[in-house]
């Protein structure tokens, strides 16, 4: 569409804009999609922690209550540091569902020594969680 106008004996045609240009929308939409695709794996726990590795690993995609040992023996529940002498009141407090029905996921590096592990599992124990996994990754083939 164009516009006319007559100014000082000039004539000056004038374009209206009529369309967005949505090329500089696009990319920065698939920037982000790919920032975003790129730090997803990244953003699984914030506790960098060496795991063992067995053979026999079970991929489960639903979201649990995570206690995790670094190599330095610090305990975290998801990512948050806790001292072991809290951890079972805890856990007592948090989640839904009697105790006996919860699933926790233990994950150590695997530098910690077993006293250390062991003696996470007990404060899980007695916060009345019997049902205990350990986080491990698979054997590269």
């Amino acid at each position: 569409m164009a516009f006319s106008s007559r100014s000082g004996g000039q004539t000056r045609t004038q374009t209206a804009l009529a369309e967005i240009n949505i090329t500089p929308l696009v990319d920065v939409v698939l920037v982000l999609l790919l920032i975003f695709m790129l730090t997803a794996p990244v953003l699984q726990s914030g506790v960098e922690v060496a795991i063992p590795k067995t053979r026999s690993v079970n991929q489960l995609t639903e979201e649990r209550m995570v206690v995790t040992i670094d190599k330095d023996q610090n305990i975290f529940l998801q990512d948050k540091p806790i001292n072991i002498n809290n951890l079972a009141t805890r856990l007592k407090s948090v989640g839904s569902g009697p105790p006996a029905k919860r699933v926790i996921y233990l994950r150590a590096d695997e530098q910690v020594p077993f006293g250390a592990f062991a003696s996470v599992m007990d404060a899980v124990k007695q916060a009345g969680i019997t049902n205990i996994s350990i986080v491990t990754q698979p054997l590269k083939q």
